[in-house]
């Protein structure tokens, strides 16, 4: 038996004006205050006013969400009283939304307990909205809740179904702005939720086909969109249409791993995120052509094959993982991303020193346990290594 998970989403343009039709008395935004600087969030802001509710802008959430932004918002919903939360932003205020809900909801819990197997009881004085302004994360959709212990330097894997978001708002036009860095970054943490939504051991039928065609979408449009990210005229109509292709194309991924999870490349990528402070999708991007072809290598490659037949992608020497590999390196490449942490301009020596709690806290990882191909400590401080130096995997 399988559990699908999914909010109402409304997408596509002007789903932002869907506001209006939502019964709102006090609306607690959830959001980054450089979103707030830049000028992202304000026409989310500007409906959400319409609506005629009071609303209380939370804008403490940084990159990595912490316990700490978890504990100020969740004053701040104590004091405000909220009846609806609502994430706005990228990954990082999404969840610390999910986390705020949950605190505000059940006192009597810490973060570390919103976990699969309890009984949450979400809903008796809030509701919650996610809106995303950046193509990747696919927080919109899931229930996943992903924040930062800093005081032992790891990234925690939270979540329970109740605190998926009600409704979740798809807006192409929330992400036009997105400058190079951050569409590639993005671009690549949603296709590797595409990629190991797929492949990973608890792939059903009904997430197969939201994954299948994410990635499909993302492989011809992110290179458009990153182009879209520094082109004089973005307002070119090739460039809107693959603005809102990846804008789609991430919740798609997201409600496919969501419901399935993620692979190797997430466990990794996780603790060298967490470990030295790089963008999650950068660091899972960088890590998953290493992943594929470390899978590829199992006893069954069976759903790499597949996934590479799907895609189009011509496979040379009868070795599918080499061949999804290759394409996944030649789009990093076209969207100047690196493809080593070496060449990401990290020092080998302080990296040796990490490399004990990097595959100890990969183990732990929640992520690793779908994996279609489970690592020795052996096998996983190796691919380490390979991903370091950027050597294509050979065991």
């Amino acid at each position: 038996m399988w559990h699908f998970v999914s909010p109402k989403i409304i997408f596509g343009e002007s789903a932002l004006t869907s506001l209006e039709e939502i019964s709102i008395s006090r609306a607690l935004v959830i959001t980054d205050h450089n979103l707030i600087e830049l000028g992202v969030v304000e026409p989310a802001l500007e409906e959400i006013r319409k609506t005629g509710c009071e609303m209380l802008v939370f804008d403490q959430v940084t990159p990595d969400p912490t316990l700490e932004a978890v504990d100020l918002g969740t004053t701040a919903a104590n004091e405000f009283q909220p009846d609806w939360i609502i994430g706005l932003g990228g990954g990082s205020p999404m969840d610390t939304a999910k986390a705020i809900w949950v605190m505000y909801e059940r006192p009597d819990l810490v973060p570390a307990m919103i976990n699969p197997f309890v009984e949450l009881g979400l809903r008796q004085k809030a509701r919650l909205i996610t809106i995303p302004t950046t193509s990747g994360t696919g927080a919109e959709v899931t229930w996943a809740i992903v924040l930062t212990d800093g005081e032992n330097n790891r990234k925690m894997g939270l979540g329970n179904r109740e605190n998926a978001a009600d409704i979740a708002l798809v807006d192409p036009a929330l992400a036009v702005s997105m400058p190079p860095r951050l569409t590639a970054d993005t671009g690549l943490d949603a296709l590797t939720h595409a990629v190991e939504g797929f492949i990973c051991t608890w792939h059903t039928d009904i997430t197969d086909g939201l994954c299948l065609n994410a990635a499909r979408e993302i492989f011809q449009q992110l290179p458009v969109a990153f182009e879209a990210s520094q082109a004089d005229n973005p307002s070119q109509r090739r460039y809107q249409t693959a603005r809102e292709k990846m804008h789609n194309a991430a919740t798609c991924a997201g409600l496919g791993f969501g419901n399935a999870l993620a692979s190797l490349a997430h466990a990794m990528g996780h603790v060298i995120g967490s470990v030295f402070h790089i963008p999650h999708g950068r660091a899972v991007g960088l890590c998953l052509p290493y992943t594929i072809e470390f899978a590829a290598r199992g006893e069954d490659p069976s759903r790499i094959s597949l996934l590479t037949d799907l895609l189009g992608i011509k496979v040379s020497n009868s070795n599918a993982g080499e061949s999804l590999a290759a394409a996944l390196r030649k789009l990093i490449r076209e969207i100047e991303n690196p493809l080593s942490l070496e060449e990401l301009g990290l020092e080998e020596k302080e990296y040796n020193q990490q490399l004990d709690k990097l595959v100890d806290d990969a183990f732990n990882d929640t992520q690793i346990i779908t994996a279609p191909r489970a690592p020795s400590y052996e096998e996983l401080e190796k691919l380490f290594d390979y991903v370091f130096h950027g050597q294509p995997v050979d065991f």
